[in-house]
């Protein structure tokens, strides 16, 4: 089964490599789907994969060391997009 999530990530998300992290770390759990910067400092991602791939994405985000610090996120379930081959960074 496949699930997509739209998740809003707030803290200190921008300038601190976080949508390159999220690309890997969407390529790992062979993930798809895209992430960008929002102009008010959050980071938006869409992801679609397996549901235990999906939860692992946001556990390895949020335990990351370095400069990212996630603050808060919130998580909406979307419709699944058979299309989309690939995680992207956009914007």
């Amino acid at each position: 089964m496949m699930m997509r999530y739209s998740i809003l990530f707030k803290g200190r998300v921008q300038g601190v490599g976080f949508r390159y992290t999220a690309l890997k770390v969407a390529q790992k759990y062979a993930l798809t789907g895209f992430v960008r910067n929002c102009s008010d400092g959050s980071v938006l991602v869409e992801i679609q994969g397996a549901p235990l791939s999906t939860s692992l994405f946001i556990e390895t985000l949020r335990h990351k060391n370095g400069f990212i610090r996630i603050d808060d996120y919130t998580m909406t379930e979307k419709p699944v997009v058979l299309s989309e081959k690939a995680f992207n960074i956009v914007g």
